[in-house]
């Protein structure tokens, strides 16, 4: 068989974009979306096989200039919350209809969006595989910074949208203080680029497999595309050097397609801006795609 045949189970895909800047403090996160789009997304997923592929267009994001900040300690915070509520909204009518939802971002805030959904939809929380340079799990009062990027996973536990025992970390490498203790406590597995360094991407996968899974279509991945190296990966806000090289991310996607288990996908912190032509943007189709299930052979 060669690379150019179809192999893919997934039937139907259903594209939302979420233009969320809101939650970071670099501007062109916004344009994700749109440069995942002008990365043939739709004609890709259609050229593999995938008869049904609906594009919703984008969820309306109230630009920062009219948004108020909140006087809190997480900025933007009850916009951003009302624009997760329609995203979850969204992608629990797609996942009840038999969709296989792609969330495009954005920055990573929106993942409690996505999450809330997935749980509304099939009445438990999704098993999480959460591919990131950074844990994400800072809370309004241990943030340095107060942007909402940094906290999706804490309140995404907190709010029963995530279960600690069912969520993996892959590809950490820049974790606040603070967080190291928010993990533990939340029983979160974590796989640092130490461990994937020691233990190999095949190894990582399997057990994130195990401990994430629970049937079919069971397992999101929310895929920070920072969690890869910068000399792969330019186009993203909060670069960390030593992050996942192309196959290692590829291959954690291709482990996901095999197991059966993957029923979501985000991908999150395209900066065009940042980007050397659309690198990312490329790259980040290529991993959706092997996320579906296309392989070398």
């Amino acid at each position: 068989m060669s690379a150019t045949e179809l192999h893919t189970p997934i039937e139907r895909v259903d594209i939302i974009g979420v233009p969320m800047d809101l939650g970071a403090s670099r501007r062109g996160v916004d344009m994700g979306p749109s440069a995942v789009r002008y990365a043939q997304l739709r004609e890709k997923l259609r050229k593999f096989g995938i008869e049904q592929v609906e594009d919703h267009g984008n969820l309306h994001v109230p630009d920062r200039e009219s948004a108020n900040e909140h006087a809190g300690d997480a900025k933007y915070f009850p916009v951003i919350e009302s624009v997760c509520e329609k995203l979850a909204q969204k992608i629990e009518a797609i996942v009840r209809d038999g969709g296989f939802p792609v969330v495009l971002g954005g920055d990573h805030s929106i993942a409690m969006g996505t999450l809330k959904g997935l749980r509304d939809a099939r009445g438990r929380p999704a098993g999480v595989v959460w591919i990131d340079a950074h844990s994400d799990i800072n809370t309004p009062q241990t943030s340095r910074s107060g942007n909402v990027h940094g906290m999706p996973l804490w309140f995404a536990l907190k709010h029963g949208y995530a279960e600690g025992k069912r969520t993996v970390q892959i590809g950490l490498r820049d974790v606040d203080r603070g967080e190291k203790q928010i993990l533990r406590d939340a029983g979160v597995t974590a796989f640092s680029m130490s461990d994937i360094d020691k233990l190999g991407m095949t190894a990582v996968m399997q057990k994130t497999v195990e401990i994430t899974g629970a049937g079919e279509k069971s397992v999101h991945v929310s895929f920070d595309m920072d969690g890869i190296d910068p000399s792969e990966a330019p186009g993203t806000g909060t670069p960390v050097k030593g992050g996942l090289s192309y196959r290692e991310a590829h291959l954690a996607m291709e482990i996901l397609a095999e197991s059966g288990v993957l029923g979501s996908i985000e991908m999150v912190e395209i900066n065009p801006i940042l980007d050397q032509r659309n690198q990312t943007a490329i790259l980040a189709v290529g991993l959706i795609l092997s996320g579906l299930g296309k392989s070398i052979l």
